[in-house]
């Protein structure tokens, strides 16, 4: 954990999701000032945009926050790059994408990269590549996840134990609970999106956030495994009605036409909730209030370190073999 803060210069390792469309400057920074990591999401924003933003976080905090560049899906990967290194934007957050070649650009900048990975041998080769830390994802994320579809308790600690440079735990994660299983999976922190969409910094409509909060466990859905595009959605009539069309078959630009751009904006932004798609983690069913991003954080901290303890303590009491125990 020590690594992580010291490599980020920040308070709590507690990182926001850079979430394309709703990652603002303004989520940014208030996530930043708390004492966490607050991301911009640069989704397929066009370079003034992503300009804008960055200058809205700056002018918010002067704490370090990071711009997430989902790299195989910007159509204008080369400008918005041109505009984190002219902007001085800290820590810089690569995903979907191949890293390797963008790594050493960013690194003699004297940037810290982190490298979003789904799987231990893309963790070995972010890390062989140079990435500072790495966000291992599960498929209980929202949004886009790898076909691969592995868990956040499966991946977290056997990524943890292949490589050397600090691990965090991202997808399923919204409480002091999930943080603290996290750092015993071998994790170093933690990356939480949809936690912070339901915030009051979160610039999304509230139709989003109340749906959020209304949701149970099993108020997500996985639409475009056929098309190769995994993606989490909360469960709107929206959403059935992707995952219905596509049971009955569809291409790969018709499911692309479906959860563009412009139906995540629809939802997520306009709250036309029946007309186009929100993304949610599986954690949403925990979600039960939009307090503010400081509170979220200070929650976590605070309980954090009573489960430990709690842990610890109901840990001496089992009847253990270095106590004399019996093996079994």
């Amino acid at each position: 954990m020590k690594r992580l803060l010291e490599l980020l210069d920040i308070r709590y390792p507690i990182i926001q999701g850079g979430m394309g469309n709703i990652s603002s400057g303004e989520l940014c920074a208030a996530v930043s000032e708390a004492g966490g990591l607050g991301q911009i999401g640069a989704g397929t924003l066009p370079p003034e945009e992503l300009r804008a933003r960055i200058e809205t976080a700056r002018r918010l905090t002067d704490k370090p926050f990071a711009v997430n560049l989902p790299l195989s899906v910007h159509p204008d990967l080369e400008r918005v790059v041109e505009v984190v290194l002219e902007t001085g934007v800290p820590v810089v957050s690569l995903s979907a994408g191949n890293p390797a070649p963008w790594i050493p650009l960013f690194k003699e900048r004297g940037r810290r990269v982190m490298v979003t990975v789904a799987s231990v041998r893309q963790a070995q080769k972010a890390a062989a590549a140079g990435a500072d830390i790495l966000v291992a994802e599960g498929v209980e994320a929202a949004g886009k996840n790898a076909p691969l579809e592995l868990t956040t308790m499966t991946l977290i600690p056997q990524i943890a134990s292949a490589v050397d440079v600090p691990v965090v735990a991202a997808g399923g994660i919204a409480d002091a609970r999930g943080f603290v299983a996290a750092l015993a999976l071998g994790a170093s922190g933690v990356q939480m999106g949809t936690r912070f969409v339901a915030t009051k910094e979160a610039r999304v409509h509230a139709r989003y956030k109340d749906a959020l909060v209304a949701a149970t466990d099993t108020d997500t859905l996985v639409v475009g495994r056929s098309v190769g595009r995994v993606t989490r959605l909360l469960a709107t009539p929206y959403a059935r009605m992707v995952a219905a069309r596509e049971r009955e078959g569809l291409t790969e630009a018709e499911f692309d036409r479906l959860t563009s751009e412009e139906s995540h904006v629809r939802g997520a932004i306009e709250g036309r909730l029946e007309d186009g798609h929100v993304n949610a983690g599986q954690i949403a069913g925990l979600i039960a209030d939009v307090p503010t991003v400081r509170e979220v954080i200070a929650r976590i901290v605070a309980e954090s370190g009573p489960l430990i303890e709690g842990l610890a303590a109901a840990w001496r009491t089992l009847d253990t073999p270095a106590q004399g125990g019996n093996e079994r």
